[in-house]
């Protein structure tokens, strides 16, 4: 073999052995380096960098919202012509015809209903999941399934598992970041470590019951210290702390409130900024709904979220929930759905508008749904039932495929039935756009590698673009 011949066959290779040690040199720094949060390489090329998951806690009914069924208004008030689900959580009647009318928007010409018209105009950008089924029919065990992947044991929550896979861009904001979090239905498990090291749970701004305005970290400013000292003390702090680390051994409760220490010392510079939305210009503040009352609250946490995300948290979640469960419509699915959808269709169109204007929506991957669904049978005169059996979530942005629709429920909207996607699935699809293979991200806990999609899980390559 010739010189030429030879360099000509082998330039790949010496392209790919320079890539190698290229990656090696970013690994080993990320290793070398004391903040466990520093970012991390994925185990393959990302199509998304982070997520915002627009959690619509209560459970919103798909027949009423994005999965039309023509059979379910035709044959309103009659028997369902099949078996219902063995576990229930309540008892239900006949077929419940849905108020709302759909119709078909964009290129896509994908249906919605009139209850979200502003979202609607996005529908060229989102990726409905028609056929998202779970395990659980109450609230507790289904908001634990969806945010942790377990109904009945104590796992670190999605949100924790991604920052402790891919850390943070930005080491002085935390990787995980939940606003105006519900307090019950598992209240903080929902965004807790569980055995991961505490520095990956999530950091409550506010809750649930607190108005959007009032939602902040707390005890933020030092009036009482100037930063210096409270530099000096922590130095003094961690000296300490690090003196009995070297005596004990490792020590992960340590360990991690040492790095709380230290992240909460950075943020006092950075989360005034982020959090301080009168830097946005009237027009921004205008699009996503902070000009009318009953759109600002939702609107703001949705701010908020483009805000935290822009500046390198990975995980963001907002919460539309209050004291009666929010989306929970056993009754009055009318007045209820209709309230609640008013309340976040402008904020979410706001949102995927200003992430697609600043180029964000191309590798933000937008996540919109609940626990579970409503059933197509009517619970009293005008209210639907809890329903894991088939449901409907959506996703928007980073790596999905725009004005899709997979999978498919059955023709009243009870059952999943067609290219069914198990809260796993879910899961495991969540990780491979972020570069995480849910097989590999693992943690080793009391003799067993965790992870969160426990031993299931498949990615629905056919939704990615």
């Amino acid at each position: 073999m010739s010189r030429r011949t030879m360099l000509q066959q082998s330039a790949v290779g010496f392209g790919y052995l320079a890539l190698q040690s290229l990656l090696a040199e970013e690994v080993l720094a990320a290793k070398r380096s004391n903040d466990p949060l520093a970012a991390k390489l994925p185990h393959f090329e990302p199509r998304a960098k982070r997520i915002i998951f627009l959690f619509m806690k209560g459970g919103p009914s798909h027949v009423d919202t994005f999965d039309p069924k023509p059979a379910l208004q035709r044959d309103d008030g009659k028997e369902l012509p099949f078996e219902k689900p063995r576990v229930q959580f309540a008892n239900t009647g006949s077929l419940l015809r849905s108020p709302w009318k759909f119709r078909q928007y964009g290129e896509s010409g994908l249906p919605v209903s009139e209850l979200f018209p502003h979202v609607a105009e996005h529908v060229d950008d989102l990726c409905f999941l028609n056929s998202v089924h779970g395990t659980n029919a109450a609230h507790g065990g289904a908001l634990l399934k969806l945010h942790t992947g377990s109904d009945n044991f104590i796992r670190p929550s999605m949100g924790a598992w991604v920052t402790y896979g891919l850390g943070t861009e930005n080491r002085d904001l935390p990787g995980f970041v939940t606003i105006c979090p519900t307090l019950a239905h598992g209240g903080v498990r929902n965004w807790g470590p569980a055995f991961l090291p505490a520095h990956f749970q999530g950091t409550p701004l506010g809750n649930a019951s607190l108005a959007a305005k009032q939602a902040g970290v707390s005890y933020v400013e030092n009036k009482a210290m100037s930063r210096r000292m409270q530099r000096l003390q922590l130095d003094l702090l961690g000296e300490l702390n690090r003196g009995h680390l070297d005596q004990t051994g490792p020590n992960s409760q340590l360990e991690s409130r040492i790095n709380s220490f230290e992240l909460a010392f950075r943020m006092q510079g950075e989360i005034p900024t982020v959090e301080d939305i009168s830097q946005e210009t009237s027009a921004t503040q205008k699009l996503y709904g902070l000009d009318d009352p009953v759109t600002e609250d939702f609107g703001r946490q949705c701010l908020l979220a483009r805000r935290f995300s822009e500046r390198g948290v990975r995980f963001v979640q907002v919460t539309h929930s209050d004291a009666n469960v929010q989306w929970d419509q056993h009754s009055k699915l009318k007045e209820g759905h209709t309230k609640n959808s008013l309340e976040v269709d402008r904020p979410i169109a706001g949102l995927l508008t200003d992430l697609k204007s600043r180029g964000l929506l191309d590798d933000t991957l937008v996540l919109w749904g609940g626990e579970f669904g409503r059933t197509p049978t009517a619970q009293g005169r005008d209210g639907r039932d809890h329903n894991p059996e088939g449901f409907t979530m959506w996703l928007a942005g980073g790596g999905v495929k725009r004005g899709f629709r997979y999978g498919a429920t059955d023709e009243y909207g009870y059952f999943a039935v067609e290219d069914k996607m198990h809260i796993h699935d879910l899961h495991a699809t969540l990780l491979h756009l972020l570069g995480l293979d849910h097989e590999r991200l693992t943690y080793r806990y009391a003799g067993r590698d965790f992870r969160l999609t426990d031993v299931s899980g498949h990615v629905a390559h056919k939704i990615l673009s």
